[in-house]
């Protein structure tokens, strides 16, 4: 869950990134466009400045009342018209060279714009496709995660079913041994106890209040039925019979009696990982208890880790 909430993460920036790529590519095509347009028009502007330069030329070389210097030297009558006459001649030469060289400039300036434009245009595709690729891999990427999810669910939900499977064949179990020390009469109760034993069990009836709350989630610091802690859970069902526990499994080691684990009988309090957890003996080498986050009140055996981590039992 963890590596799929980083991966759509990372898809969100990379997919923004991939978008804001083409903004770009859409500006710079729009500008090459208008830039295009731009060239065309100078080309034009060339082309017509250029016919009308040579034009002009012609006109004053084989117009009869052309404006040349020969015809500005022989028509003048003074020279005063004379001067004036060169003077317009001149002018007039000057505002076509003007005219030529700004559309000449102009031409330049385009022809360096659509240079940059076009490898501008080459740069941002290829960011886009790189942005496109980083999109698809990290796609690619959370697919995986969410197949393999998807197969961790199934797993996890295999996993439950089998666990309330069993769950309910322990609390069956569990209610039958309650049903047959009801029944069947309690040595413990006729037998004076030998010196430096247990005394007999007087609370053997927690188990069966403490099935009532089979499933009750665990939650820190819980001691009621809408959710326990492991001590606030044996805590919770001795108050039921009128004995009253702290809330702490390592206090808790300190009421009652000692007990040897093959003296176990149900309703003796069981110690876990340095008295770091507490349960409820119930018979068959089985407790009841509410074991941790995410977990509900549940029915364990004293075998592999709880048996590894065993410290002791008391009898209350």
């Amino acid at each position: 869950m963890n590596q799929i909430q980083q991966l759509d993460s990372s898809l969100e920036r990379a997919i923004e990134a991939y978008d804001l790529a083409n903004v770009k590519l859409r500006h710079i095509k729009h500008d090459l466009s208008q830039n295009t347009l731009s060239l065309g028009v100078a080309k034009r502007s060339l082309k017509n400045s250029q016919r009308e330069l040579s034009s002009r030329l012609v006109d004053l070389y084989t117009s009869g009342n052309q404006d040349s210097t020969l015809a500005v030297l022989l028509g003048s009558s003074s020279l005063d018209e004379l001067l004036n006459r060169m003077d317009a001649v001149d002018r007039v030469s000057q505002q076509d060279s003007t005219v030529l060289k700004q559309v000449v400039a102009l031409r330049r300036e385009v022809q360096q714009r659509q240079r940059e434009l076009k490898r501008a245009h080459a740069e941002q595709t290829q960011v886009v496709a790189q942005r496109a690729e980083a999109r698809a891999s990290i796609q690619s990427q959370l697919g995986q995660r969410k197949a393999l999810l998807s197969s961790i669910h199934s797993e996890i939900q295999r996993l439950q079913q089998e666990e309330a499977a069993r769950q309910a064949e322990l609390q069956r179990e569990a209610q039958a041994r309650l049903q047959q020390q009801q029944t069947a009469p309690s040595l413990a109760q006729t037998v004076s106890a030998p010196i430096g034993t247990p005394p007999p069990s007087h609370y053997g009836g927690v188990v069966g209040i403490a099935m009532h709350y089979l499933g009750t989630p665990y939650v820190w610091g819980g001691a009621s039925p809408s959710g326990f802690d492991c001590s606030g859970f044996t805590m919770y069902v001795y108050a039921q019979v009128g004995v009253s526990l702290p809330h702490n499994a390592a206090a808790q080691y300190g009421y009652g009696s000692p007990v040897s684990r093959g003296d176990l009988q149900p309703g003796d309090l069981v110690f876990f990982d340095g008295l770091g957890h507490v349960g409820l003996y119930i018979g068959g080498g089985q407790f009841i208890h509410s074991p941790h986050t995410g977990d509900v009140v549940k029915i364990s055996s004293i075998s592999g880790w709880y048996a590894s981590t065993y410290v002791g039992a008391r009898r209350l």
